[in-house]
């Protein structure tokens, strides 16, 4: 079979994706696509002016196409159909024939027909090169409109904010929002809006655009005030793109629109239509959630398997508007005969919410929520699911009904059916994720894993994990997280105990609060927990037994049995002396070197008694520990930045090196990497790494969580425009944080995973001090930075710590000074430490 599909986005790329799960080798795929670009995610698009990349925002890998055999036609135009010979005619003259053909063509922004509207820095918001265009213009302007005060129009004036130009909303309609909000909502909006410095003109009809006297433009608008400005982006609705099916004869709408029956085909049985394109009950849907229904619904439609039918789809949204809740269920307007509406709202922390129910108060119909959206989940399964209403239905929108959920409400997850759908981008049910329970995935980020529920906005993941902890209180299941045995607690339980009873010796720890021995689990973890809270030295008698192996001997033990010495070179800075200096090193001790991705020289393949006289040499020329077998930060990464590279805009190797230097030896669940990038072409890879910063021409930009390991992860943008003094405080507040809430081994990307409230959650916890715990976070990491000290330095000045080092019991004094005297001739006169020997902190050394 060939199949063609024209246009290539979100929607389009789902149906690859489900296409491709079913799929077999004589299925022969040819995506038209008109952008120079592969599949990006829209619904973010305002976070490409925060900093985020294309390839951020792309869909797939770069070689998705090659790796799946599929013909992938970039800045490739479809410009003609012909449905009798089922070809297909491009912008490039080639003919290209199909058997099933889907058009996934999208819709384009509406213009509205004023006259200037095509002067000179007037822009749509719609693509990346768009964004592009106006983050150009940008440079050279003071004042940005936007026509258009709905989602789309909100979005695009956050884009201006974020450009750091004064920013107007002109919207004809009396309210912003006005097709998902009431008037009272769309006051507090305003309000709210107006706040974050957004100017907003309602009521206002624009008719002409001319040039302006002291900017670009002038708007004159019909009441007769003007409003000078630099830049207008048209954010006006959208329409249809049904060209292509209007010349090949297929049927459309009356307003316009690809008709579609309820597996969407066209008037043409081979010719299917997906998303913003497809009319579907005279109706078109906007929002990507029904769009990938759409895609599911095609994709199993063209392979002949058994599929469900589009009955349209819920047009319930929730969304942060500039970092405003705005949330909108159902019959939001009231519109159904005889329904009864209840309000709540707080003028003074401009919060506004209401409920529409029947007549009878049996049922809920709509919701508007404004400033505080976190009973959306709850009301939008209420009225999907038909659920009855409590006796007084004004509770599920009084205070406390949302962190109460069936207490308050009477409803709560146990009340859904199965056939719920939970997460509706990924049409997950509540029996889907269920049964994915049952077989073993039982924390946040193991569900999203197995049934990719919350992977996209994100927006259910508080409703999968109320389901998750139902489910497994339902089936009698108790998640055990205790450490081990040894100990009735999980690590972030440890870590609270050993902080708040200030506890410093694992023999107090076990004593007070567990059993035994200990064990090869509990020991490492707690003198990392002791390490991250006291920063005593590692390997003093008291907490060197704990250690494991690496720790034990600070160096990472390799296959062949020797270790690693791995220097620090804070930001990846080195003199030419201290390269001089590794180099003499690694030759006089045979060690191989290699230069690591963290910017740094490793050398391998050194005995265990060279260590010592390794780092003494090391520690002479400059050089301290890098940490590389411990728990803790290993490097940050940077780029040149604005030092040499002419596309710099701030110091990232300075940065580098400041931080670098401020959390060396922090230790925590599990090791941290960092990076610096000087510009957004992000050269130091920084939204890979644990923390990573970018650098803007407004300040810096912090992501966190990233991981580039075995499973990557991109790193979301906490906070962003910083100056460099609330950076740091803003990172010494979010690794204390991780430090004591997250398990043990624990990666940032997958305490981030599992974390109920997600992003917004941790935005709270370090940007805003929600919990109350800044000052006492910063503090802490005051402490450890305080008491710093490098470790090799105090192993190699110490003669009894040494002494771990030494290989043979009976080597001579000379021998043990020197670890290039050759010990073939009295080998058989010597022999290795047992294990009792070994402990050199029970057993004195004795003759053999």
């Amino acid at each position: 079979m060939k199949l063609v599909m024209i246009g290539h986005g979100m929607v389009g790329h789902k149906f690859i994706e489900a296409i491709l799960e079913k799929a077999d080798d004589e299925l022969e795929i040819t995506i038209l696509a008109e952008e120079p670009r592969i599949a990006y995610d829209r619904v973010h698009l305002t976070e490409y002016f925060s900093g985020k990349s294309a390839k951020d925002l792309s869909l797939a890998r770069f070689d998705f196409a090659d790796a799946h055999g599929i013909d992938l036609r970039l800045n490739t135009k479809a410009t003609a159909i012909d449905t009798t010979e089922q070809t297909i005619t491009t912008n490039h003259g080639d003919v290209i024939h199909y058997d099933k053909l889907v058009l996934a063509t999208g819709s384009y922004a509406f213009v509205p027909p004023i006259s200037g509207n095509d002067r000179e820095n007037c822009f749509v918001y719609r693509t990346i090169e768009d964004l592009d265009a106006i983050k150009a213009a940008s440079l050279n302007a003071k004042t940005g409109v936007v026509i258009g005060g709905g989602l789309l129009g909100l979005e695009a004036a956050k884009a201006l904010r974020d450009l750091n130009l004064e920013t107007h909303v002109v919207e004809f309609a009396p309210r912003l929002m006005a097709v998902q909000i009431d008037d009272l909502g769309g006051k507090v909006l305003r309000r709210k809006i107006e706040n974050l410095g957004v100017k907003v003109h309602t009521q206002k009809a624009t008719q002409c655009i001319e040039a302006g006297n002291d900017a670009t433009h002038v708007m004159k608008f019909a009441d007769g005030s003007e409003l000078e400005t630099d830049i207008i982006l048209f954010s006006a609705g959208i329409r249809p793109r049904d060209e292509l099916a209007r010349s090949s004869g297929l049927e459309l709408g009356e307003r316009g629109g690809i008709k579609i029956n309820d597996y969407c085909q066209t008037s043409d049985e081979n010719i299917y239509a997906i998303g913003e394109c497809a009319l579907w009950d005279n109706k078109i849907f906007g929002l990507v959630a029904p769009g990938y229904d759409m895609a599911r619904i095609a994709a199993k439609h063209i392979l002949a398997e058994e599929t469900h039918c589009f009955t349209g789809a819920d047009m319930s949204t929730k969304l942060k508007l500039m970092g405003v809740d705005v949330a909108s269920v159902g019959d939001a307007h009231g519109m159904t005969p005889n329904s009864l509406s209840y309000f709540y709202a707080d003028e003074d922390a401009l919060v506004y919410k209401k409920i529409v129910v029947d007549a009878d108060k049996t049922k809920l119909l709509g919701a508007v929520l404004v400033g505080d959206a976190k009973e959306y989940n709850d009301l939008l399964q209420m009225m999907l699911n038909g659920m009855a209403l409590p006796e007084t239905p004004e509770s599920l929108i009084m205070p406390g009904f949302a962190d109460s959920g069936a207490k308050a409400g009477g409803s709560g997850v146990d009340l859904l059916p199965d056939s719920a759908t939970i997460c509706s981008c990924n049409n997950v049910s509540k029996a889907d994720i269920c049964q994915a329970i049952c077989d073993g995935s039982t924390s946040l980020g193991a569900l999203k894993k197995c049934t990719k529920a919350a992977t996209a906005c994100g927006g259910c993941a508080p409703l999968v994990t109320q389901v998750l902890k139902s489910e497994l209180q339902r089936q009698g299941v108790t998640v055990n997280n205790h450490v081990c045995e040894h100990f009735p607690y999980s690590r972030q339980e440890i870590y609270h105990l050993v902080r708040v009873n200030e506890i410093k010796t694992f023999d107090d720890l076990i004593q007070q609060h567990g059993h035994g021995l200990g064990c090869d689990i509990c020991k490492p973890m707690t003198a990392n927990i002791l390490a991250s809270c006291w920063n005593d030295f590692v390997l003093e008698p008291t907490h060197a037994g704990l250690q494991d192996s690496n720790d034990y001997y600070l160096g990472n033990i390799q296959k062949d049995g020797s270790y690693s010495v791995v220097p620090r070179m804070a930001g990846g800075e080195v003199t030419p002396d201290g390269l001089i200096a590794v180099g003499q090193i690694a030759k006089k001790y045979n060690l191989y070197t290699k230069i690591t991705g963290g910017q740094r020289v490793d050398l391998f393949g050194a005995q265990l008694h060279e260590l010592p006289f390794i780092w003494e040499e090391l520690n002479a020329a400059g050089f301290e520990s890098g940490h590389a077998y411990g728990k803790s930060l290993r490097t940050v990464k940077s780029c040149v930045g604005s030092t040499w590279c002419r596309y710099g805009v701030d110091d990232s190797v300075g940065l580098a090196i400041e931080l670098e230097n401020r959390y060396k030896g922090l230790r925590s669940p599990h090791k941290l990497k960092m990076a610096v990038s000087g510009c957004t072409r992000e050269c130091a890879e920084a939204q890979g790494k644990d923390v990573g910063v970018i650098a803007t021409e407004k300040g810096w930009n912090l992501y966190v969580c990233g991981n580039g390991g075995m499973k990557p992860r991109h790193a979301e943008l906490l906070a962003s425009d910083l100056d460099t003094e609330t950076l740091i405080r803003y990172i010494d507040r979010f690794f204390m944080f991780y430090i004591q809430t997250a398990d043990r081994l624990q990666r940032t990307s997958v305490w981030r995973d599992n974390m109920e409230g997600g992003l917004d959650y941790l935005k709270a916890v370090i940007v805003d001090d929600s919990l109350g715990l800044a000052e006492e976070l910063e503090n802490r990491m005051a402490h450890v930075i305080g008491t710093y000290q490098d470790e090799w330095r105090t192993a190699v000045e110490n003669p009894e710590i040494r002494k771990r080092f030494q290989t043979y019991i009976n080597a001579s004094a000379e021998e043990q000074a020197d670890p290039y005297i050759q010990f073939t001739e009295v080998r058989d006169q010597i022999r290795p430490l047992n294990e009792a020997e070994r402990s050199v902190d029970r057993i004195p050394m004795v003759e053999a």
